[in-house]
């Protein structure tokens, strides 16, 4: 059998000085020694007939060639990971299984999901992050996650995605507010931090209004932006079947949206070159029938 050109080791020893930044932190994240990573990448180097470092007193840079190599690099080391998976994975749900998923459909639309899937595939640690749809975006890339509901549409070369339910949004404000104040005034919006699509969508909604760049209050938590709104601080954007479930009815005032600016769609994104563990098709089967069936309050 022909000798392949490079050996993977070398380009899974490449991939972690090139991300770390540093031969001995990339040691200590491969167990090994620092001089039998530097000799892997000389010897890659020898082997490609070129530079793919530049080396300094706190570590090392990428060449312009090891820019082009890294990608494949990534690759590469994806491959091998998701081959071990596949070869253990004997189509029996178990071991750990990471989902994400934004904090409204946590709340509304995952617990009868979740509790489900637990009593059927008592061997899968699960764990969900919450989190905004540009977070979790980035979280599916970086595979930390391995999948995630997000607002769609979503398009990506790296990311499928596949439609679960339609959500209606409206304008939440202070309680007995029998009609929305003046949004082409100086209006203030209540939202979670940058990256959340519920807040993207009622900025561009305001600009449409005239209000390009409205005041605003950030929180961390849906708790927090009720509490602010409820005090008459602001408006905000949410789901309108939060009312009831979540949040006591009367606690705000619901102001609805035509269907235009009103409806979501909520999607379930993964990465393309990602193997598709027994754990994750037996979530997205028992998730499918509720979610599909989920109907905007």
């Amino acid at each position: 059998m022909p000798k392949t050109a490079m050996d993977i080791r070398d380009l899974c020893v490449f991939e972690s000085v090139a991300r770390l930044g540093a031969m001995n932190r990339a040691a200590a994240e491969l167990h090994t020694v620092q001089s039998n990573v530097t000799a892997r990448i000389r010897g890659l180097e020898r082997e490609l007939g070129c530079s793919l470092f530049d080396r300094h007193p706190n570590g090392v840079t990428l060449t312009p060639a090891g820019h082009r190599l890294f990608p494949f690099a990534r690759r590469a080391g994806r491959l091998l990971a998701d081959a071990a998976r596949a070869a253990r994975d004997d189509g029996t749900p178990r071991g750990s299984l990471t989902i994400g998923a934004l904090e409204t459909t946590t709340a509304l639309r995952l617990s009868g999901v979740l509790s489900a899937y637990a009593a059927a595939w008592p061997e899968v640690d699960l764990v969900l992050r919450a989190a905004t749809t540009a977070d979790l975006i980035a979280a599916t890339l970086a595979e930390r996650v391995e999948g995630a509901f997000v607002c769609g549409p979503v398009i990506h070369p790296e990311l499928t995605q596949e439609a679960m339910f339609t959500e209606e949004l409206a304008i939440l404000a202070a309680p007995n507010l029998p009609a929305l104040p003046d949004l082409s005034a100086n209006v203030r919006i209540v939202v979670l931090h940058a990256g959340c699509s519920y807040r993207q969508r009622l900025e561009s909604l305001l600009a449409r209004r005239g209000v390009p760049i409205p005041r605003l209050m950030e929180f961390g938590t849906l708790e927090a932006i009720f509490s602010c709104v409820a005090a008459g601080l602001g408006i905000t954007l949410l789901p309108r079947a939060l009312i009831g479930p979540v949040l006591a009815p009367g606690r705000l005032s619901v102001h609805p949206l035509p269907p235009s600016e009103s409806l979501v769609e909520t999607v379930f994104i993964r990465r393309r070159d990602r193997f598709a563990s027994s754990a994750l098709e037996a979530f997205l089967t028992t998730a499918r029938p509720a979610l599909r069936t989920a109907r905007a309050a």
